[in-house]
């Protein structure tokens, strides 16, 4: 369930406060006040037993001892009695017509196993009604626009387009607070508490879709349902900003790490790595969410950035200098000021001026100053965006200086940060910030982290929407010869493959790993040494040892058969002493692998309890923990992806060359974090994986060293995944009325330029009446809208026009809304593809994947001129519905099945 009934808990025509009371400093009479006195003009009913000793009226509303006593049913019930009568108050306001519940009230699933009971008999008690409910253990909900203050907060907060859901209710005192004292509205805010029903996930779909919320910003603690989380994150993060700040960052592990991968996963770098997949922006900290809301509030959406490098304008050069500092050791990217931006500057700038980037107008510089350097500035083509620092001095009037930069902030379309330095003395230039909606900040390096945030933001937001290129075909990957290593080790009840079972699972992805081979005495591992050929590597097997070198059970560039013997029995003696208890079932024998100039890299997978498989990407070596180089990212991933993991890293620096050393293949390291999102996809047994390192040097990868933990899967298929992969079971063929086949398959990002293709072989009224306008070609971000889906809550089918699968002759999109009550489907054929039946075959498809996932009904908005395609829905059972208000479109809706 998502944001069904949710309008009756953000817009309701009445409300009912159960437990409201009287008694001053209590919360019931807190959330009466509140409810009473926010302007909310819909019907108001007090419940209380004791009603009739007020007179049936309570703060000026009717009051009635009973829900059973209530003269209608009200939209949304307020809950603030004690927690073991609320389910029977919940089944039976939902009896009456309640869909919308905010429970106020804690001593749920916090309190332990009996707790959890009673939030389960909470729920069941909704369910019949599909009733929504917020909390319970919260402190309400606010919708300033309708004027709906359902809570016990301090403060009422003024009317804005933020958003702001949070699980701590203390938090949201505080942003209150904060907010007042800045002016910086909301159209939502919302404590989720213990997150019984209505979760993330349910407010995000909602938020997405709201008129009036122009950005959200999320509090976490946890996430329940990650694909949801994921999917309606996606979602939301393509239409507005998304600001998120995550509780208990460092937290310590929940387990004791049985590989590398485990040991450097922690779960906030999960959280990470799921905030940056949905497009998010992740804020560290109160300071940071103050800071974005302050940049939010003020950022008009006619500025966004256009790039990522600041020019900063200052009146004191030290200033200058320590947030150049700052933006450098954050990431940031000073612009270097064109050639042209210079002389002009110099012509108006006294001679004692920096002459660069950072701009110092001198410690005397009047407002006339400050506008003339700005305006200059703020033309210059180098610079995306502008800092203006204002230290106060007595020979100027900082107040006119803010003015000029406001005005010039006004007339231009790039940011403008401000920072006037001080407290009583910049107070009034402040304002003057505020009142223009110029972003202004206490200190530079606040000012400069809200930059990043935007910076950190437009990569996020290009990441979502980026078309990833068709790069070169990485191996086919031998499933059948993967599953059968899997079952073997699984039957045999074993919980991790050996090195050689580990190595092959690799190869069957198409990743080179070390030739390796068991042997289980020194003599036998002499004798496959002298096979495989000298030197060779040499190390212990067993299968209670995870790091080998810690116990000495690893001997490297042995070059004799008698090298192997004399270390192979030193190994043994040295890992008994280490290791007295682990089990030693022989050794591995390996080839050395010359690759002088090769990079050692970790890549591994973790299973993490939230948001399922996730790959880890780093530099690698014995000291891989100590050197803490990492990046995660969610699975499935394509190249753009894998090359964004790749450059979160300090490695990816070095992997780039330098002096003599060669670039490394960033191709082969790329299909390597590939592979791995397809072996995590197909193999839901695989729990943990590690391949430590990966060398990998100008001539590719090769795995020198790999572990892999499996178990019983305990899901089918990719459900563990967080993001649903590209669903290649969907590929087929599609016949037309001759019987003619021709390939089918679910939408991939590449297939962008055949969409352009598409278009330009379709005639333009074909056109007109699938888009219901005329178009010629898609826009870039629309293309990757339609092309780069979210296949949980989208699916699209390409047909081909023949088996070389280089040109579209169809395609068929289905859209669900967050409950599967209503999808909606759009189709376009090739012009000279129509006539033969394709049209009809590919509804019957879209149809029937409808009714595989549950979907209540499906519909399309059809131009009243398009015979033909409201005659084809009428041959599949379509209904003809009028829109209110769109004289020349019908909707087409086809019933799957009754809806609640």
């Amino acid at each position: 369930m998502t944001i069904r009934n949710l309008d009756k808990m953000f817009a309701p025509r009445s409300i009912a406060l159960i437990g409201a009371s009287m008694r001053a400093g209590s919360v019931g009479n807190v959330v009466l006040k509140n409810l009473t006195g926010g302007g909310y003009g819909g019907k108001i009913w007090a419940v209380n037993r004791r009603a009739a000793e007020f007179g049936g009226r309570m703060c000026d509303v009717d009051a009635v001892a009973s829900v059973s006593d209530l003269p209608a049913a009200p939209d949304l019930a307020v809950i603030a009695t004690p927690p073991q009568g609320i389910p029977d108050l919940l089944a039976e306001l939902g009896s009456r017509g309640t869909r919308a519940a905010v429970v106020i009230t804690a001593g749920f699933g916090e309190l332990g196993e009996e707790g959890r009971a009673l939030q389960a008999r909470m729920l069941a008690a909704a369910r019949p009604s599909l009733m929504r409910i917020v909390g319970p253990n919260c402190l309400g909900v606010m919708v300033p626009g309708v004027g709906l203050n359902a809570s016990f907060a301090h403060i009422a907060p003024l009317k804005g387009n933020i958003a702001f859901v949070s699980q701590s209710g203390a938090v949201i005192t505080a942003m209150l607070d904060w907010a007042a004292t800045r002016g910086i509205g909301f159209s939502h805010i919302v404590s989720l508490g213990g997150m019984a029903d209505v979760d993330f996930g349910d407010m995000l779909d909602h938020l997405a879709q709201d008129p009036q919320t122009r950005s959200i910003l999320l509090y976490v603690e946890s996430i329940e349902h990650a694909r949801k989380f994921m999917s309606a994150g996606r979602q939301a993060a393509r239409l507005k900003p998304v600001m998120v700040i995550k509780a208990g960052r460092h937290a310590a592990a929940a387990r004791a790490a049985a590989s590398h991968t485990g040991a450097l996963a922690g779960s906030d770098a999960v959280y990470e790595a799921a905030f940056q997949r949905a497009g998010m922006l992740r804020v560290k900290g109160l300071d940071d969410l103050f800071e974005a809301m302050e940049t939010l509030s003020t950022r008009p959406e006619r500025k966004p950035l256009g790039g990522e490098r600041l020019g900063i304008l200052t009146n004191g050069g030290g200033l200058g200098v320590l947030a150049t500092d700052f933006l450098i050791e954050e990431g940031g990217q000073m612009a270097e000021l064109a050639p042209e931006t210079l002389a002009q500057l110099d012509a108006v700038l006294p001679r004692t001026w920096s002459r660069g980037n950072p701009v110092d107008i001198v410690g005397d510089a009047p407002a006339e100053r400050y506008a003339a350097a700005i305006g200059i500035m703020l033309k210059d083509p180098n610079t995306d965006a502008l800092l203006a620092i204002n230290c106060p001095t007595a020979v100027v009037d900082n107040v006119a200086a803010a003015r000029a930069v406001a005005d010039a902030a006004e007339k231009s379309g790039k940011p403008v940060f401000t920072s006037w330095l001080g407290d009583l003395s910049a107070r009034a230039g402040r304002e003057v910030f505020l009142s223009r909606l110029v972003p202004t900040y206490d200190t530079p390096s606040q000012a400069i982290t809200a930059f990043m945030h935007q910076v950190r933001y437009r990569q996020n937001q290009r990441l979502l929407m980026e078309i990833p290129p068709a790069g070169p075909a990485w191996p086919d990957r031998d499933l059948s010869r993967a599953r059968e290593i899997v079952g073997r080790v699984l039957a045999e009840e074993r919980e991790w493959l050996n090195e050689p079972e580990a190595k092959a699972l690799l190869s069957a992805y198409g990743i080179p790993a070390v030739d390796t081979r068991i042997a289980h005495d020194g003599e036998e591992a002499a004798r496959i040494a002298a096979e495989i050929g000298f030197p060779v590597a040499l190390k212990i097997f067993s299968p209670d040892i995870t790091h080998k070198t810690d116990v000495g059970g690893v001997a490297l560039g042995l070059e004799s058969a008698d090298a192997v013997r004399e270390a192979a029995g030193r190994m043994l003696t040295m890992v008994s002493a280490a290791a007295p208890g682990a089990r030693i079932e022989g050794f591995t024998v390996q080839r050395m692998v010359s690759r002088p100039s090769a990079f050692e890299l970790i890549l591994g997978v973790v299973d993490d309890a939230t948001f399922g498989p996730v790959i880890l990407f780093g530099q690698g070596g014995t000291a891989v923990e100590v050197i803490r180089d990492k990046a995660m990212a969610l699975p499935p991933l394509n190249r753009v992806l894998a090359e964004d993991l790749i450059r979160r890293t300090r490695i990816s620096r070095l992997l780039e060359g330098y002096r003599d050393r060669p670039p490394a293949d960033f191709d082969a390291i790329a299909g390597t974090l590939m592979a791995l999102g397809d072996l995590v996809a197909d193999l839901p047994e695989v729990l943990e994986l590690d391949i430590n390192p990966l060398w990998a040097d100008h001539r590719g990868v090769v795995a020198v060293d790999a572990r892999i933990r499996v178990r019983p899967a305990v899901s089918v298929g990719t459900e563990r995944l967080a993001v649903r992969p590209y669903p290649s079971d969907l590929e087929g063929v599609i016949r037309d009325r001759k019987g003619k086949t021709y390939p089918m398959r679910p939408i991939k990002p590449e297939d962008v330029t055949l969409i352009d293709d598409l278009l330009a072989h379709t005639d333009p009224e074909d056109l007109r009446m699938r888009f219901l306008s005329p178009l010629r070609q898609l826009p870039r971000q629309l293309a990757a809208r339609l092309t780069q889906i979210d296949y949980d809550r989208e699916m699209a089918f390409v047909i081909f026009t023949d088996a070389s699968m280089r040109e579209i002759a169809a395609v068929g999109r289905l859209s669900e809304d967050p409950d599967r009550e209503r999808s909606e489907y759009a189709i376009l054929v090739r012009t000279d593809h129509q006539g033969i039946g394709l049209g009809y075959t590919l509804m019957q498809h879209l149809i029937n994947y409808a009714r595989m996932r549950g979907v209540g009904i499906v519909f399309g908005h059809v131009l009243r001129e398009n015979h033909h395609m409201i005659d084809l829905c009428a041959a599949l059972g379509f209904v003809r519905e009028h829109i209110e208000g769109e004289p020349g479109v019908v909707e087409m809706q086809l019933p799957l099945r009754r809806t609640a």
